[in-house]
């Protein structure tokens, strides 16, 4: 399709970047109307389904973080099991530890973060395959080690994931195919979760206190504007001007229905 004015001929390329900008201003969810669409093209992506082809954009809308456009998009289904239709890859396993690395503790909506850690189960569940994937690093393991909520103790649903898979990464010592990065990042994974069960000691022993601050998700998002239900309406015969129109009627102020 080309559009054609005075000043510029819009090619299928142009309209199609044009595009991509209104999405990514929905994305970015700065304003209300934006995370009011960006639900919308969440619930869409939801029925659509995740694939091999499209999984890019569900990392996207896991990125933007707000947590009423998260839970169109989820929706009913288990959190982490979200990403289980489709085999972990490099591109999903940096988007996750990016997002991880960028948010505070208490940054990440509940169901952001059971989404990432899903992914990071299914990869590590075998250690050395998982980190022939993704060969990840100290950084990566504080990344995730920071989301640690040491209030909720052990058998907290985050907690207890983060520590089983901070326990399969530990695996990785020992190795006989092991290099000296493998095995530095097992000993700082076995080295968290240490601290993290020794009442006596405290994670910001181990992990950078800077990565400990803790943030809340709500103090950044905006919110979607209120919903009025259709009959709650002035716009509906059965909401509040329906219900004036015919009180002034019987009243003798107006008719109720016109006649022809």
């Amino acid at each position: 399709m080309v559009i054609l004015d005075k000043q510029k001929i819009f090619t299928t390329t142009d309209i199609g970047q044009i595009e991509n900008s209104m999405l990514a201003g929905i994305l970015a969810s700065r304003t209300d109307e934006a995370v009011e669409s960006g639900i919308t093209y969440a619930r869409f992506m939801s029925n659509t389904g995740l694939t091999y082809e499209n999984y890019p954009l569900f990392v996207n809308l896991l990125e933007i973080g707000n947590h009423w456009v998260i839970d169109a998009l989820i929706g009913d289904r288990d959190p982490f099991l979200f990403f289980s239709s489709i085999q972990p890859n490099d591109k999903i396993l940096i988007a996750c530890f990016g997002l991880l690395a960028e948010r505070h503790p208490g940054g990440l909506y509940a169901k952001s973060l059971s989404v990432i850690l899903g992914v990071l189960q299914a990869t590590y569940n075998n250690p050395e395959d998982g980190y022939k994937i993704y060969p990840l690093t100290v950084s990566d393991v504080n990344a995730m080690g920071k989301h640690l909520d040491a209030e909720a103790g052990q058998e907290d649903s985050l907690n207890r994931c983060i520590l089983d898979i901070l326990e399969k990464i530990a695996m990785l010592e020992g190795l006989e195919a092991h290099t000296r990065d493998m095995e530095e990042v097992a000993i700082h994974a076995n080295e968290i979760r240490n601290y993290f069960f020794d009442d006596k000691k405290s994670l910001d022993e181990v992990i950078p206190p800077v990565l400990l601050v803790r943030m809340s998700y709500k103090d950044f998002e905006v919110t979607p504007h209120k919903e009025v239900k259709l009959e709650k309406s002035k716009l509906s015969d059965k909401g509040p001007v329906g219900k004036i129109s015919a009180a002034k009627a019987k009243a003798g102020e107006e008719p109720a229905e016109k006649t022809a």
